[in-house]
């Protein structure tokens, strides 16, 4: 009781008290005594609820209990128990520790027999309370993408049962719900938010009648009218009108949108309803949604700043009918579309206007209030969905609109404006939501930048409808970017750190000025080798007797259709050589193969292709990117044959990563140099390629050529070096394996995070930054800024939380001269520099060093 009323004021304090009397400890060590002794079960429920509450409110009560495999597998033997209350309290139990990411993943490592209590819990046969935390529980495993997977290959169909049963069972007394039927559906609502992921559980929800259940929801009698179909789209509107205003379970509205925009987004091209009643059902929800839509947008022109919960209702549906508009069903997108049109066909107009004007004003991002926020985010959703009706498109071009989605484009990323659609949908809140810890998602679609999006996406719209004559339609007047600065800025958001779903239609956008493909750093780097012979060791022969030098590593990896299938590495079986056509010859002089390529492979297309396989991008043509276009498909390539067919991605869709890691897992297919670490003599080492007894990798000099300025002038020295087939890499075997993966994908793979950092101990924390300080010298030595910058960034970060490692950073950092991270690190030690000269704790550091921080320490004294 004291916790549960505890204010957050109090809740420092009342952590150290925990910590203090470990009391965390003392009831996991109850719980595991009174799984196996004859104890009042009373008395484990009292702990696991006791525990719950901790965990929940503190974060970091939560390592220590999902790492006790002791303690989880006395929950399992609990769970069995017959108890009501006990099993509710174990659920409760899980849910907490699902709150931590690495905790979730611990859970689901239990696969089946945990998944399949949670689906019995949530049956009709167990009371209230166990069913409610039964649905919690799977909600906090599913909470990203990786987790909803994992659930859904062990037990798809049961989940997705219980889910329709809890959206379905409940009953109505005298005209009212109860309220625990109404919190459970509300709960199955929240979970059949996975739908928000692609996967098999869609075909399920379909199956289970998924389109019935919502329906249900949304007009509650709908079901008792005749099964006959309208006789024309006006009696379906009407009919679609009357039964909303029966307002009914209108705050359940929002999750009806969301399910059916999420629904209406990952059906296949070629879904239609298969029977007459799923049809009826079905349109009847679509015209429910447009007409919400429409009447939102009207509202939207008068609305006022005390409306908050009718912006935030326009929000969800807006959203869905974006969804439906742009899905993959032709059968929807065309549905919602002939609606729209339909209603919009009074004052269409006036509405455009208006949404076109009040996106025009971008309010100072500091007096940026909420509110206004999910208002322009309404209005952008709106003009996006404006932007999908061919009726519309090009009185939107004609009053600016391009502009328009170009200046908030630009607005966005000169502010970079981040905001999540979390903070623009309430119903999306729950008593998780501000209690997570260590959730990582790197690869949202979406995540916190909703309005970059939909800007994104609205653009693409508009510069590929065909509405545009020529670059004056889009550069017309005071436009916010010129050309050249709006296909530099595309790029950049191709390359950069932006979520998948902005990368998707920067691409797409830029395939208007004829630049088709995935523009990044690394595609760049290794640019610089194209028509370049350094380390080609393959040759294309073409049938006008022209011939490409390329090296073998780089085709093998981005596109293998190239080669015969006896150059690729004997892992991959999976391409048998016929779609291209060709014949090979042997030529040690220069080559190790030469490759005689088909006449029926058109040169400049080939070389293109090539250029897209080097760059991760190609510039292009129209009359050029239909011969592209068929080398591609022979490729399989298909990433790059969405962009040259000028499809948009479907939600969710991965973008393509330029990744050579897998030339690494090969092993020496293609190597042409051995990679060798310091110290690494003594390191017990097996190769699975070849027999060399002491650690190391097998690279490629075209990838270390093209990605370090060092490595080239070394290459290119004549040096005895240059030509040696072994390079001694100057760090430890930890150091160098995360450069060469920095070196094959742009990307340093970083310590652990989350309470896996946070319960190591200070070694094993040391251990783990070893190879960062190592690195910060390399790539100073060897010309690496971004090596460099993220490496310090990641010590600096690491002493944040750990700053008891202060003093053996800075002696590793000055014996590597990196005077920078030891002024940072000084500063540090600043504060306790008195305490550390009693203690004696800096006499192990040179007295240059012990000088610096004295100094740090009389300038703090000097600012306070």
């Amino acid at each position: 009781m004291i916790l549960s009323n505890l204010s957050v004021r109090r809740e420092q304090k009342t952590w150290d008290i925990l910590v203090e009397t470990e009391t965390v400890s003392h009831i996991v060590g109850g719980m595991k005594k009174i799984s196996v002794a004859a104890m009042p079960i009373h008395y484990f429920q009292e702990m696991a609820n006791l525990l719950s509450t901790i965990l929940h409110r503190w974060p970091q009560s939560r390592y220590p209990v999902w790492n006790d495999d002791v303690l989880l597998e006395a929950l399992e033997v609990m769970h069995a128990k017959p108890d009501f209350s006990v099993k509710a309290a174990v659920l409760k139990l899980y849910c907490a520790l699902a709150l931590c990411n690495n905790g979730a993943i611990k859970l689901l490592e239990n696969g089946e027999a945990l998944l399949q209590l949670m689906v019995l819990s949530m049956g009709r046969s167990y009371p209230f309370s166990v069913r409610t935390e039964g649905f919690r529980l799977a909600q906090c495993l599913a909470r990203h993408e990786k987790g909803c997977l994992t659930m859904m290959n062990l037990c798809c169909e049961p989940i997705v049962k219980a889910i329709i049963d809890g959206m379905s069972g409940w009953t109505k007394n005298s005209g009212k719900i109860s309220n625990e039927d109404f919190t459970l559906l509300v709960e199955a609502c929240r979970l059949a938010m996975i739908s928000r992921w692609a996967g098999q559980h869609h075909d399920f929800l379909w199956k289970q009648r998924i389109d019935r259940v919502l329906l249900n929801i949304l007009l509650n009698d709908f079901h008792n009218r005749p099964s006959h179909g309208f006789s024309d789209l006006e009696e379906e509107i009407s009919i679609a009108r009357e039964g909303l205003k029966a307002n009914f379970f209108l705050g359940l509205r929002p999750y009806v949108w969301d399910l059916l925009g999420w629904l209406a987004t990952h059906c296949r091209e070629g879904f239609i309803a298969n029977r007459h009643d799923h049809e009826l059902k079905l349109d009847i929800l679509i015209t429910c949604a447009c007409i919400s839509f429409v009447d939102s947008i009207r509202r939207g022109r008068q609305i006022c700043q005390d409306d908050r919960s009718d912006i935030e209702t326009s929000e969800s549906v807006s959203r869905a009918v974006l969804m439906l508009i742009y899905s993959p069903s032709k059968y929807i997108a065309s549905k919602a579309i002939a609606i729209l049109c339909e209603l919009l066909k009074s004052n269409s107009k006036e509405i455009l206007k208006h949404l076109l004007h009040v996106l025009r004003i971008r309010t100072p991002i500091d007096n940026f209030g909420k509110l206004n926020l999910l208002q322009t985010s309404v209005n952008l959703m709106a003009l996006v969905c404006y932007s999908g009706l061919p009726q519309h498109q090009s009185q939107i071009v004609k009053n600016g609109g391009i502009n328009t989605f170009m200046g908030l484009i630009k607005w966005c990323l000169s502010n970079d404006f981040r905001i999540g659609r979390l903070s623009l949908a309430p119903h999306l809140h729950t008593v998780f939501s501000d209690k997570t810890c260590c959730w990582v998602c790197k690869e949202d679609w979406e995540n916190d930048t909703v309005l970059l999006l939909y800007s994104l996406w609205g653009l693409s719209e508009l510069i590929h409808s065909g509405k545009i004559s020529n670059n004056s339609d889009i550069f017309a007047g005071p436009a916010e970017y010129t050309e050249a600065q709006l296909v530099s800025t595309l790029q950049e958001i191709c390359s950069g750190t932006s979520l998948p779903g902005t990368k998707w239609y920067a691409a797409l956008i830029l395939n208007y000025f004829g630049i088709y493909g995935f523009p990044c750093k690394l595609g760049r780097c290794i640019g610089k080798a194209f028509n370049m012979n350094e380390y080609a060791d393959m040759q294309l022969n073409l049938s006008n007797g022209d011939s490409l030098s390329v090296h073998g590593v780089l085709l093998a990896v981005r596109c293998p259709a190239l080669l015969p299938p006896s150059e690729l590495p004997h892992s991959d079986k999976s391409y048998d050589g016929s779609s291209v056509g060709y014949n090979t010859d042997r030529n040690v002089k220069k080559f190790r193969k030469e490759i005689r390529l088909s006449s029926h492979v058109d040169n400049q297309a080939l070389a293109k292709l090539l250029e897209f396989v080097y760059f991760g991008f190609l510039n292009a043509g129209e009359e050029l990117v239909k011969k592209v276009r068929i080398l591609a498909k022979r490729c399989s390539l298909q990433p790059l044959l969405m962009l040259l067919d000028g499809r948009p991605p479907t939600w969710g869709t991965c973008f393509p990563r330029y990744d050579l890691s897998v030339a690494l897992a090969a092993g020496h297919h293609f190597s042409d140099i051995i990679l060798e670490a310091k110290g690494s003599e003594s390191v017990h080492w097996t190769c699975g390629t070849c027999s060399q007894l002491v650690p190391h990798i097998h690279a490629h000099k075209v990838v270390l050529w093209s990605r370090c300025d060092y490595m080239r002038a070394l290459f290119e020295s004549g040096m005895s070096e240059s030509n040696s087939q072994i390079l001694k890499v100057p760090v430890s075997l930890e150091a160098m394996i995360k450069l060469v993966h920095w070196c094959y994908t742009d990307d340093l793979p970083l310590p652990p995070t989350g309470c896996l950092w946070d319960n190591m101990d200070n070694e094993e924390k040391l251990s783990a930054l070893q190879p960062y300080l190592e690195l910060c010298w390399l790539a100073e030595f060897w010309f690496l800024e971004d090596v460099q910058e993220i490496s310090y960034g990641m010590v600096v970060s690491c002493l944040d939380s750990a700053k008891q490692l202060s003093i053996k950073v800075i002696k590793i950092a000055a014996d590597l001269y990196l005077s920078k991270l030891v002024d940072v690190t000084a500063n540090y030690l600043a504060p306790v520099y008195r305490q550390l000269c009693q203690s004696g704790d800096l006499e192990v550091l040179d007295e240059e060093v012990i000088d610096m921080i004295r100094a740090a320490s009389v300038r703090l004294s000097q600012e306070e």
